[in-house]
């Protein structure tokens, strides 16, 4: 499933590539290329600019859909731990498995002044 996301990621990512450099800035560019003689478009006036503008924000509308898929896809599964969590129960482990000291039978009584 994530190198099938992967590929269609990468094929939207250059057609989308194709579709900006083919979009002109104020009448000129690629775009251009579709007039004829005379001016008429194989798209009509304004037709190559606005089919242009559609393809390019519906390929910009999926390569963010794809993005989000691939993240949910590659996403660990399991319980999620932090670094800090880590470190912080590695530092935590040695002291919880030091001996316990041992003394003598009376630790419940404290000592008197003057014995």
């Amino acid at each position: 499933m994530y190198t099938f996301l992967l590929i269609v990621h990468v094929l939207i990512s250059m057609l989308l590539m194709l579709a900006i450099l083919m979009q002109a800035s104020k009448g000129g560019g690629l775009s251009g290329t579709f007039t004829g003689v005379g001016g008429s478009s194989l798209f009509g006036g304004r037709g190559a600019a606005t089919f242009l503008s559609k393809v390019t924000t519906g390929l910009a509308v999926a390569f963010m859909v794809i993005s989000v898929l691939i993240g949910l896809v590659s996403a660990p599964r399991g319980e999620a731990t932090s670094i800090i969590r880590q470190e912080a129960n590695r530092r935590t482990s040695p002291s919880a498995e030091l001996p316990i000291p041992q003394g003598s039978g009376d630790q419940g009584t404290l000592p008197t002044p003057g014995n």
